[in-house]
């Protein structure tokens, strides 16, 4: 009897978590984000804490902590990206990472790097978030709603599953269309027929107020943008009239001119877009 071989698709990467250690005397850290590189082929992919829940579990275990610092941290690590790739930096990994130990503010560390076994950077990416960044939960029951991170994840898999993962922006800087400095990112962006879209992850079940930043920010975009713009927020859970919590996120939302889509039904409005996308 003959043994079939399995090929493994797994590529090896490594990771390296970022740290904030606003004392380095105390070295007391908490854990602020992930970098997720191939360093044969130079692929990365970087998160870093945002949503509100997360800087206020950084306020919980360091009260003093600077926050404009954490939230202009992604922009500052892309501008080290930017610029490694124009140097002989920009494919060796460790003396990118290197440089970084030796130039980033005292308060913000690299911990040692690891290697893990990949086949989908995205997808990897999200896990180790969850295990060494995201806030704990306790164990809920199944089908409960879950966090704007479970929602991404899910987005990823129909994106992917379409064939368009390649053809998306991803997490898309608003301060060109809002003021300089503004932290937030559009989870993804896309382009059609001279309009360009714009999808947010949405949970309404844990911070249904998120939806009135989200209003403010389609709205200035529509506003200033050169171009046609049209938004999309993909909740958690379906808005329900009988619920007033749902009924507040989606008038708001669609006050903005955003269209709510849950979840649940996000496979098929993808379906619709991909045929109208460049």
């Amino acid at each position: 009897m003959t043994e079939t071989a399995t090929i493994s698709t797994d590529r090896i990467c490594v990771y390296v978590i970022l740290r904030y250690t606003p004392n380095l005397i105390r070295n007391e850290w908490v854990n602020i984000g992930v970098l997720l590189f191939d360093p044969a082929t130079g692929e990365r992919r970087l998160r870093l804490i945002e949503d509100q829940e997360e800087f206020a579990r950084v306020r919980r275990l360091h009260p003093t902590a600077d926050e404009s610092l954490l939230r202009g941290l992604r922009d500052d690590l892309e501008d080290r990206f930017r610029d490694a790739r124009q140097t002989a930096e920009g494919g060796d990994w460790q003396k990118l990472l290197k440089k970084w130990e030796d130039t980033l503010a005292n308060a913000l560390q690299l911990a040692p790097r690891n290697g893990v076994y990949a086949e989908d950077l995205d997808v990897e990416l999200e896990r180790l978030y969850t295990d060494h960044v995201a806030p704990q939960r306790a164990a809920s029951r199944v089908g409960a709603a879950g966090s704007r991170a479970f929602v991404r994840n899910y987005c990823i898999q129909v994106w992917k599953l379409a064939n368009l993962w390649g053809r998306l922006e991803k997490a898309v800087p608003v301060r060109e269309f809002t003021f300089p400095g503004d932290p937030m990112r559009i989870d993804y962006g896309y382009r059609r027929n001279g309009t360009r879209g714009f999808v947010q992850t949405l949970s309404v079940s844990r911070a249904p107020a998120d939806c009135k930043l989200l209003a403010y920010t389609a709205a200035r975009m529509a506003a200033r943008a050169p171009f046609a713009t049209e938004f999309a927020a993909v909740t958690d859970v379906p808005l329900v009239a009988g619920n007033e919590r749902h009924v507040f996120v989606r008038e708001t939302l669609r006050d903005a001119g955003i269209e709510p889509v849950p979840m649940e039904g996000f496979a098929v409005w993808v379906a619709k877009l991909r045929p109208m996308l460049q």
